[in-house]
């Protein structure tokens, strides 16, 4: 079966599972179609991406258009500058309404980190795997950071660099909104590496070598194409990334015994 054909069967199981339940998990979405929750991760990068491509998601909320409108005024003016007036006529929405969903700025900015960053999409693959290799897991972990992030780098540098201001809204943000994904990664990896199916160091370490190549690949991509043709699929480079990741990270016996 080819991978089209592949991709069209596990679309259609998905629309018969989001009949069948509202909200289905990607556990279910994966057993309608006979699938590993992997393979829903490698094709598709996130739960929200074959939602979307199955034609199940709902219309936007009202909570959703300002997070979309906040995420685009965001990166182009930065928080400080934002007008909560501007962002409701933006959203179309009244000012009791924003403030009722918002109740100020740092309560906009963590649901901004919440919703648009990769790590709430890491969470849920966690979740889904909690247990599972390093050879499963990792790969989901990089398709949904890749899935989260198109077309929203700079936005989400932009985000990043309201962070390093120290702005107290920002900072509370930050606060409000972390404590799923990064956490939940990081104590991933550490149990990983307890058990002997990673090299030791530093966790946080281990998540950045994995999410700096593909935040590098999805800025610099457009360019590649623009200038030299570059073709090959996003998630061929993903794959490729993530096997390289593992070969560093393979535990010190195993690296020496390739070495011999």
């Amino acid at each position: 079966m080819s991978q089209d054909k592949s991709r069209d069967d596990v679309l259609a199981s998905a629309r018969q599972a989001c009949a069948d339940e509202r909200q289905p998990t990607m556990e279910q979405f994966a057993a309608s179609a006979g699938v590993a929750v992997r393979t829903l991760y490698r094709l598709f990068g996130s739960r929200d991406a074959l939602l979307r491509e199955a034609g199940c998601a709902q219309e936007p909320s009202a909570r959703q258009r300002v997070l979309d409108a906040a995420l685009d005024q965001v990166g182009r003016q930065g928080l400080a500058e934002l007008s909560m007036d501007e962002l409701a006529a933006a959203a179309g929405v009244s000012r009791a309404t924003l403030y009722r969903l918002f109740p100020g700025k740092s309560a906009l900015f963590g649901e901004l980190i919440r919703e648009f960053s990769p790590w709430e999409p890491v969470a849920d693959v966690i979740d889904a795997m909690p247990e599972g290799h390093p050879e499963d897991v990792m790969p989901a972990v990089a398709h949904a950071i890749a899935e989260a992030m198109q077309g929203r780098v700079g936005v989400l540098l932009r985000m990043v660099f309201e962070l390093l201001r120290g702005d107290p809204d920002t900072a509370e943000g930050m606060r409000e909104s972390m404590a799923r994904g990064l956490p939940d990664l990081l104590g991933y990896l550490t149990n990983q590496m307890q058990a002997g199916r990673l090299r030791q160091m530093q966790p946080v370490l281990a998540a950045q070598l994995l999410a700096g190549p593909i935040v590098v690949h999805l800025l610099t991509r457009p360019l590649a194409e623009a200038l030299i043709g570059f073709e090959t699929p996003q998630s061929e480079l993903l794959d490729d990334i993530v096997h390289a990741w593992l070969r560093a990270m393979a535990p010190e016996s195993h690296t020496e015994a390739d070495a011999g």
